[in-house]
């Protein structure tokens, strides 16, 4: 996924209903009808496995990365998307060990990422990170908080191996695309809440991100 290089992300999410929670927050934690729509770049289908099983290995990751840190923000975006209904575990890759049968190898590659902040490859059942964006972000803006970004990454790539194949047009979507690059613009509910903030989309699957994933894998969007 590319990501506007200097686009910030806001830290704090709503993941409730919350009394006071602010537009944005309320965006994130309901679907209303109608609101689920793409950019119809793609086709949402089952997910790749049940389980899926993302195994992480560190190398060629930026120094600032720690393998802890890169890990847990893996298993946040899995346990985020657990509520799709489909069954997902991360482990890291250890030595020469094997990996487990069916697993999605999440790699810092420039090969495979192609340019992007991250990409997901389902044939090759790999997602890369790339090192020079990451390194990019730390030069042009040393005080950014890069981990918020890779956990938008992560969970944005973890989506299309769920199922999540097309972009959301919904903007806080974390699988979303703020425009098509055709002149044509995401889906507020109040435009003007996009300015409020620098970085409007979620780190973690909203609730239309996750109604989506469950509509793909055959399942009640009305079930907790």
């Amino acid at each position: 996924m590319r990501f506007e290089l200097l686009a910030g992300l806001l830290a704090l999410t709503c993941v409730g209903a919350c009394a006071n929670a602010t537009p944005r927050e309320q965006e994130i934690a309901e679907c209303r009808p109608g609101e689920i729509a793409t950019w119809a770049d793609g086709r949402d289908r089952p997910a790749l496995g049940k389980p899926l099983v993302f195994v992480y290995w560190d190398s060629g990751a930026p120094t600032w990365f720690s393998s802890a840190q890169v890990m847990e923000l893996l298993k946040r975006s899995s346990q985020a998307w657990a509520g799709c209904g489909i069954e997902s575990r991360v482990s890291a890759l250890l030595g020469n060990a094997p990996l487990p049968a069916g697993a999605v190898v999440v790699q810092w590659s420039e090969a495979g990422s192609r340019g992007n902040f991250g990409l997901a490859n389902l044939g090759q059942r790999t997602l890369a990170l790339s090192p020079a964006m990451f390194q990019l972000l730390r030069t042009r803006n040393p005080s950014y908080p890069a981990e918020q970004t890779l956990q938008m990454v992560v969970s944005h790539e973890m989506g299309h191996f769920f199922g999540l194949m097309a972009h959301s047009r919904r903007c806080i979507d974390v699988t979303s695309y703020y425009t098509d690059g055709k002149g044509g613009n995401c889906y507020a509910r109040d435009r003007s809440q996009l300015k409020t903030v620098v970085e409007y989309r979620s780190i973690l699957p909203t609730a239309c991100d996750i109604q989506r994933c469950r509509i793909a894998n055959g399942l009640p969007v009305n079930a907790p």
